[in-house]
């Protein structure tokens, strides 16, 4: 097994990308061993949907695509990154009770915390961000 696996999709910002996005993750982490019935992969299922959501509705059409990298060091950790090519950081919204939006970043946090992992958003050379959710693995690795 290689230390390092990493597998990358660029998709349109339109709606429909979400569900490319999480399929493309799942499949991705189901070709790596991940049993689609772990209770893990509905929590990343989920993170992605989130992350990509964001992507797409945040972005105010500065953003004509973005990007989902998915990484997986050393059978111990997995990382999940969904990159735009907006200059705003995500930011933790005031959500009214009757708001049905603002919620994401918190749910991406709390998930990602719940499983172990940690959250981070980094700025890209191009002028973007990447916001980065790292979970640590333990399913052994398909080559």
């Amino acid at each position: 097994m290689a230390d390092h696996q990493e597998v990358s999709v660029t998709l349109p910002s339109d709606p429909v990308s979400v569900a490319a996005a999480r399929r493309y993750v799942a499949e991705t982490l189901s070709d790596w061993g991940l049993p689609a019935d772990a209770d893990i992969a509905d929590t990343v299922r989920l993170i992605v949907s989130e992350l990509a959501t964001n992507a797409v509705q945040h972005t105010r059409g500065q953003s004509p695509t973005f990007t989902v990298d998915v990484q997986l060091d050393r059978d111990e950790r997995l990382r999940i990154g969904v990159t735009d090519s907006h200059p705003r950081f995500p930011r933790r919204l005031p959500a009214a009770v009757q708001q049905d939006n603002g919620r994401g970043m918190v749910i991406i946090r709390w998930l990602t915390a719940e499983c172990g992992g940690r959250l981070s958003v980094c700025p890209t050379a191009e002028g973007g961000k990447t916001v980065w959710i790292t979970l640590p693995w333990s399913v052994p690795v398909q080559s």
